[in-house]
């Protein structure tokens, strides 16, 4: 069983971590003076290569690197904060903005420093109402204290924070639907190119960062980029904050070193419940393909889930155990992608809704032959042929489950006969 202290999870439950003083007797906010005092936006940027942080919104794209795209000219740039967390299983960023909103807020300040950036933002979930109110508490606290607004630590720099609250739709999770919804325009994903690093907010030069990923910014510089790279594996560096849910005894957040196991992971979780096997696991929410038995002891990073075939994601464990009616299961993950999607491409608007009326056949014991196969070559021709990923998310766990247990499916078609098969 993995042990260690907690990171970004420290204090939680145990300190009102939302009150700026508790927040500041705990050494919050010295990070951020000491990043304008003491550090210059190059050598951030440097820190965040060295450390090996990588995004922990889903795509675990390098931080330092993504900054680093960023282009070397006297325009106005910009910092966002994507909070609209909604990937089916995921619930991390939603426990960190709620429960330690300073750590958010430095982390964000910290990374706006970094690219040279004077106006960040958060866009946070339109359903996070709880959140969003904590939040704008936290800001008004901060900037009451000086630490957001005009001549921060008396260096002469200026940085204002905005907080928007979307209106409650999965696909602005999106980077360019996102910036299309904070311009107020329809939340659609943009072609790219041109990318946000040299086109995005305001046709500016925009960083988009996840919650976790910005709150990791805050501890790498008090313990060192040694430190955070010294954790994990060879290329999953430092740690993440796993929401485990479905058939486990405890579920919630958990907090692990990059790497460890996924059968550890689960174990932190309670485990399997009495008297039952867990059969099959999504490693990165519901966009994520299962993995199963075979791959539990592997693990939990960006490349070993890759090579077991699906995605470490976000970081969202599901786990399903033998009472699990898969059919069920994927009819109401595809159901909600194809409400989800935005209907801009042509293949997700179509297949995902083919796919959800197929499913709901099968649900219903009305299935008719050849809808098993459908659902396996349908899928495949939607991935890789729309603007964004969504398009993409509703194969993967479809086709590991039908593949998997192909018995289950095929036993909702009918014959011509009218009877079940099984």
């Amino acid at each position: 069983m993995p042990s260690f202290e907690p990171v970004l999870m420290k204090g939680i439950g145990e300190a009102d971590l939302r009150d700026i003083s508790v927040y500041r007797q705990r050494g919050g906010y010295r990070q951020l003076e000491r990043a304008f005092k003491e550090l210059t936006p190059a050598q951030m940027l440097d820190i965040a290569k060295a450390s090996g942080l990588r995004g922990r919104g889903g795509a675990g794209f390098p931080t330092g690197t993504k900054w680093g795209f960023l282009p070397g000219s006297d325009a106005p740039r910009y910092l966002v904060c994507n909070c609209d967390e909604a990937e089916p299983g995921t619930f991390k960023d939603r426990m960190l903005l709620e429960e330690t909103p300073h750590l958010v807020l430095e982390g964000i300040l910290i990374g706006a420093y970094a690219i040279g950036c004077r106006h960040a933002f958060i866009y946070i979930r339109g359903e996070f109402k709880r959140g969003y109110e904590i939040m704008r508490a936290a800001v008004e606290q901060a900037r009451a204290a000086g630490f957001v607004g005009r001549n921060l630590f008396g260096t002469g720099y200026d940085l204002e924070f905005t907080i928007h609250r979307g209106a409650g739709a999965y696909i602005c999770g999106e980077e360019t639907a996102l910036l299309n919804s904070l311009e107020g325009k329809r939340g659609e994903p943009r072609l790219k190119p041109p990318f946000p690093a040299t086109q995005g907010l305001y046709n500016m030069p925009t960083v988009v960062n996840n919650v976790e990923t910005l709150a990791y910014l805050v501890p790498i510089l008090e313990r060192g980029a040694e430190w955070f790279a010294s954790v994990g594996s060879e290329k999953s560096k430092g740690f993440k904050v796993v929401s485990v849910s479905g058939h486990v005894r405890k579920p919630g957040n958990y907090e692990v070193a990059m790497g460890t196991p996924v059968r550890e992971i689960i174990d932190l979780a309670g485990g399997a419940r009495e008297g039952r096997k867990i059969v099959a696991v999504q490693p990165g929410g519901g966009s994520s393909a299962c993995i199963f038995e075979e791959h539990l002891d592997w693990g939990y990073d960006y490349e070993s889930m890759q090579k077991a075939g699906s995605m470490l994601g976000s970081g969202a464990i599901v786990v399903f155990d033998d009472t699990t009616d898969f059919v069920a299961a994927a009819h109401s993950l595809v159901r909600f992608f194809a409400h989800e999607s935005c209907g801009q491409c042509t293949p997700c608007r179509e297949g995902g809704h083919w796919l959800e009326l197929t499913l709901e056949r099968l649900v219903h014991d009305r299935g008719v032959p050849g809808d098993v196969e459908i659902l396996e070559k349908a899928s495949h021709q939607m991935t890789g042929l729309n603007l964004c990923p969504l398009g993409d998310s509703i194969e993967p766990f479809l086709v590991s489950v039908v593949k998997r247990f192909p018995e289950q499916f095929e036993e909702r078609v009918l014959r011509f006969d009218g009877a079940k098969r099984g």
